[in-house]
């Protein structure tokens, strides 16, 4: 579906992208995760032709970039960052210029408008005019006149940026439910957002791409990620001592209120076994109130990257 090959960026002597290569298939939805700057937005605007690379190719469905620009962006849906929104056009007016601007047939344009109306959920606005809609009913329009022409590659660029929390998590049920129409591309520097929409995530730095794995893949190799939290009733120093003599715990975390201790440890190469930590800690005389597995974040393993990646 799409293909970068060794795409590279220079801004004057900036190097803003270093040599990318990745495959994307069709129906994947890949999230782009990385620090402000890293340079998602500047491959963004390769992938859709918006911006040419300074080497390097882009093939999407089989045909490069450079060469059938004007046929490639009638299969891609673009959100850039900031939305291109015609504030003074109604909801409906606008998405019916969206429509007609890429061609989508005239005969077509009313069920489809309706249809991405009702996808998008902005029937109850189709009438208002854009002005006056709220941030997040804004950025639906947007994704809105994206899928308009019903394009088979849908790329996001922050789609949520801005947004109080309710409106981020309305947008990233939208995102959610586009997913099984069309391959989906999202750009975040938000963890949870590729977190809860997507399923294979590229994390790039400073211009490079330091990982491209599915989520499940990342978190079962990120071996001393997984984490146990404890409450436990007796001496903390003992507590914690007991907790130095076992091999494939370690201690990363204790909160305490007078003899009462909330613990985080983590496993060490998955190979931590509950009964040698929990007789350990018996044998002090404390008392375990309860244990359970802390599951791995996306915060965790990309933290444990950038610490581990030089600059």
């Amino acid at each position: 579906m799409l293909t970068a090959k060794n795409v590279t960026k220079y801004f004057g002597g900036f190097q803003a992208l270093k040599d990318i290569s990745f495959e994307i298939n069709k129906g994947d939805i890949v999230g782009f995760l990385g620090q402000n700057g890293a340079g998602k937005t500047t491959l963004m605007r390769i992938l859709t032709s918006y911006l040419p690379a300074t080497s390097g190719r882009v093939i999407i469905a089989g045909e490069d970039v450079t060469k059938n620009s004007l046929a490639i962006r009638k299969k891609i849906g673009y959100l850039p960052e900031n939305p291109p929104l015609y504030v003074d056009m109604t909801t409906r007016d606008y998405l019916k210029f969206a429509a007609q601007i890429k061609d989508v047939p005239s005969k077509q344009q009313h069920s489809q408008i309706d249809k991405v109306l009702t996808e998008c959920d902005l029937k109850g606005v189709q009438n208002k005019t854009i002005r006056f809609l709220s941030k997040g009913y804004k950025q639906r329009v947007g994704i809105a006149q994206a899928i308009i022409n019903d394009p088979e590659i849908l790329i996001l660029d922050e789609p949520t940026i801005g947004l109080d929390p309710v409106q981020i998590i309305q947008v990233r049920n939208l995102i959610k439910n586009l997913e099984y129409k069309r391959t989906v591309i999202l750009s975040t520097h938000i963890l949870p957002e590729i977190q809860q929409i997507a399923k294979r995530v590229l994390i790039i730095k400073a211009g490079e791409i330091i990982v491209d794995k599915y989520l499940k893949e990342l978190f079962e190799k990120q071996g001393g990620q997984q984490k146990v939290f404890l409450r436990v009733k007796g001496k903390k120093d003992q507590i914690e001592r007991a907790i130095k003599e076992i091999t494939n715990f370690k201690q990363i975390d204790i909160n305490s209120c007078d003899d009462l201790h909330s613990i985080k440890l983590e496993i060490i190469n998955n190979v931590g076994h509950y009964n040698e930590l929990t007789d350990k800690i018996s044998k002090t005389n404390s008392y375990i109130l309860e244990i359970k597995e802390i599951e791995s974040s996306l915060e965790d393993v990309f933290l444990g990257l950038h610490s581990t990646k030089t600059d």
